[in-house]
């Protein structure tokens, strides 16, 4: 006969709990996990497994978008390991969530203080300092994520992005080009190669790669918008249609793809197409109504009682 000595009871109970946490996480049932990964806190574990016990709690709280009560659980890590960096780390993702840059930036610093090789802290920390305008900062934590992982195409391509934004097009051209020769198949690093392009005034080779990351992509609706500004500019307008009517039946609720449909058809003198593609980006976002007002493309209609209608609804 087995006897079962008092440790190996309760290391038993322990796993039960864990078997019922992982069996209702997996059949969506979160809440009643996260019941039973705390139930099996109650019985005596070693250290590691009480820590992978509350980052499993930690993130299937910020699955279920409770970005406080995950930070609550990071903090029982911390509270058992002062220096865990994936809790300072976690910490810093839910306070980002909740609009707490300030706390973000600092617990970002603490995951590298207490490791100095976390390249995902310094990846979001970049992030964080490009979203609030400190691009300076933003540029050195990048480079540090490239120093650390030098195939993250992820951060050459956000870094070329702050360059092309800073007006330093050679720089932004080289680092999206590296982030483009690391891993072809990322959509969006082709979409700011094309950005790049076309502020260096090089429609041909701005048009390819918008081309080359829609077919990455064909829902990132940017990329229709963009290639439409090209054609509207080099007076292309059937073009411009054809390439914005392909967005819109993918993205029917874009009103920048609407409104620049309908700039094309004014041009063209299609007014009842124009209109009606108006009223449609009015619907989506009526704020538009001051650019329908001054933008200079829809002077066909000045006259079209229909558009002095539209513009009174919405005026």
């Amino acid at each position: 006969m087995l006897i079962l000595t008092r440790d190996l009871r309760t290391e038993q109970r322990r796993k039960n709990y864990l078997v019922l946490a992982e069996s209702n996480y997996f059949q969506g049932n979160k809440e009643k996990a996260i019941d039973f990964y705390n139930k099996s806190m109650e019985f005596k574990g070693s250290l590691e497994d009480d820590i992978e016990i509350l980052f499993n709690i930690a993130l299937i709280y910020d699955e279920l978008d409770l970005p406080q009560d995950s930070i609550k659980a990071y903090d029982r890590i911390l509270a058992l390991d002062p220096v865990n960096p994936g809790a300072y780390y976690g910490k810093a993702i839910m306070e980002e969530q909740l609009g707490n840059d300030d706390r973000a930036l600092y617990y970002y610093k603490q995951a590298i203080k207490s490791d100095p090789k976390y390249d995902r802290a310094y990846f979001f920390l970049a992030n964080l300092y490009d979203k609030l305008d400190m691009k300076d900062l933003a540029i050195e934590y990048y480079i540090k994520v490239i120093e650390l992982v030098p195939e993250d195409y992820h951060a050459y391509n956000n870094l070329g992005s702050i360059y092309e934004e800073m007006g330093d097009y050679k720089k932004a051209l080289e680092m999206i080009t590296k982030s483009v020769d690391i891993y072809p198949h990322f959509y969006k690093s082709r979409f700011n190669l094309g950005v790049v392009y076309k502020r260096l005034g090089d429609n041909k080779m701005a048009l390819k790669s918008y081309y080359s990351s829609l077919e990455l992509n064909k829902s990132y609706y940017y990329t229709y918008l963009n290639i439409s500004a090209i054609y509207i500019e080099e007076k292309e307008y059937n073009k411009s249609i054809e390439i914005l009517s392909e967005g819109i039946d993918i993205n029917k609720d874009a009103e920048d793809l609407y409104y620049n449909r309908a700039c094309s058809y004014a041009i063209l003198g299609m007014e009842e197409e124009a209109i009606s593609d108006i009223r449609k980006a009015l619907s989506l976002n009526p704020a538009i109504i001051s650019w329908v007002i001054r933008d200079k493309d829809f002077e066909s209609l000045y006259n079209n009682d229909d558009f002095i209608n539209l513009l009174n609804e919405y005026n």
